[in-house]
């Protein structure tokens, strides 16, 4: 089982990134899907996440509002809209799989698939 994560970049502030994690031999549906980041020197940390069954989604208060967290069972991808990008935001990106029971958790010990990250720089 295999996540792709993808679609990092440098962007200035005010600016949009889309990220992508894309899964391989295994149904992202079936799954609680999170975004998390870690920046230098600091701890990873929750920013998302979908439910399985009827997609519900979860924020951290520091990206209310500013991201969207969705999921194409079709192409077996989910997605992190970024908008109103902050400096503060930087950060490497990853996407994680956890069982269904843990959503809304984003507690990074609670997920066992991930991905390997996508770098998100936003200048000021």
């Amino acid at each position: 089982v295999q996540l792709q994560a993808s679609g990092g970049g440098l962007v200035q502030a005010g600016g949009s990134l889309r990220l992508s994690c894309a899964a391989s031999r295994f149904t992202l549906r079936y799954y609680v899907t999170g975004w998390f980041r870690q920046a230098p020197g600091k701890e990873r940390e929750g920013v998302s996440c979908i439910s399985a069954s009827d997609e519900s989604t979860y924020y951290a208060d520091s990206v209310k509002g500013r991201f969207t967290i969705s999921r194409d069972n079709a192409k077996n991808t989910v997605y992190l809209q970024m908008n109103k990008l902050k400096p503060e935001d930087t950060a490497v990106y990853y996407c994680a799989t956890a069982p269904s029971r843990y959503y809304p958790s984003t507690l990074p010990y609670e997920y066992d698939v991930w991905g390997q990250g996508t770098q998100v720089t936003v200048s000021s």
